[in-house]
């Protein structure tokens, strides 16, 4: 009879412990690509090709075959993700794509008068060679306008691993929408022999915590969002922040729903704020 009453007070107080500490545990969600939502519901299915759901496990992407682009990707990006390694340039398709896909390759954007233009960057994975190499596969690149490239997105792209650096962590989405651009030999709608969709507008969707666990549950209300929509046009500003939108605006052009994991209360309050500068 003792050894029952021990028996059961032990189990008592595992149970009682593990309840205690359920609220420091940290959720499966935390630092995960996708942690904000599936903006499209992109998924694995064949039947879904132009909504196509790949894991590149270092970014999360929806994928369309017909337009041989990115709809849009996700990632996180915390100080892990940014190290050493240099920029490995190793542009090059993805041969893990469905059978009879069309493979973008380095030589797609050749004389086009676009820019191989990351979606997740190659600045933001720097911790080893696999995540860099990552970033250059061809379905993370879009035809993108020099200038709107190398200065305007570089810029922001900057401003978000500062935010790093000082101690914050940072969830990304970004984004195409429409058809034809303005690179440096004049506008086009497509290219690669129109086998590749130029978008119209290149979007962004940032959401800065600072670095810590249980992420979902410490984004509220007056958690910093940006959100930038830029025309494809090499005429555009260097200045990322004259493009500044709210997340609805994004939603209404895509039809996308964008930060869908959060409580719909928080949700409506941060898609409505429009950034400032003043952050």
């Amino acid at each position: 009879m003792r050894y029952n009453r021990l028996l059961i007070n032990l189990l008592g107080f595992v149970l009682l412990t593990a309840i205690g500490c359920k609220q420091h545990v940290p959720q499966v969600t935390d630092n995960n690509n996708l942690a904000l939502g599936n903006p499209s519901n992109a998924s694995k299915s064949l039947l879904n090709a132009d909504n196509y759901l790949i894991d590149h496990k270092y970014y999360i992407e929806s994928y369309n075959r017909n337009k041989a682009e990115p709809n849009s990707v996700s990632w996180h990006l915390c100080s892990k993700d940014v190290g050493t390694t240099d920029r490995l340039n190793n542009f090059r398709p993805d041969e893990t794509l469905p059978d009879g896909w069309y493979e973008v390759d380095n030589t797609s954007y050749k004389r086009s008068g676009f820019d191989k233009g990351h979606n997740c960057p190659s600045g933001d994975r720097t911790s080893t060679t696999d995540a860099n190499s990552a970033t250059f596969l061809m379905d993370n690149i879009i035809p993108q306008a020099p200038n709107n490239n190398q200065h305007t997105w570089e810029h922001l792209e900057n401003y978000c691993r500062n935010k790093v650096k000082r101690g914050n962590e940072v969830y990304i989405i970004m984004g195409v929408y429409g058809s034809g651009g303005t690179g440096r030999n004049g506008f086009a709608t497509s290219i690669d022999k129109g086998r590749v969709n130029v978008p119209a507008h290149i979007w962004k969707v940032v959401v800065v915590i600072p670095e810590g666990d249980d992420d979902l549950n410490r984004i509220d209300e007056n958690t910093l969002v940006i959100a930038i929509d830029t025309p494809n046009d090499n005429s555009i500003s260097k200045n990322w922040m004259n493009y500044a939108c709210t997340v609805k605006n994004i939603e209404d052009s895509t039809g996308y729903n964008l930060l869908s994991a959060l409580p719909q209360p928080i949700q409506e309050v941060l898609e409505n704020k429009k950034f400032t500068g003043s952050n």
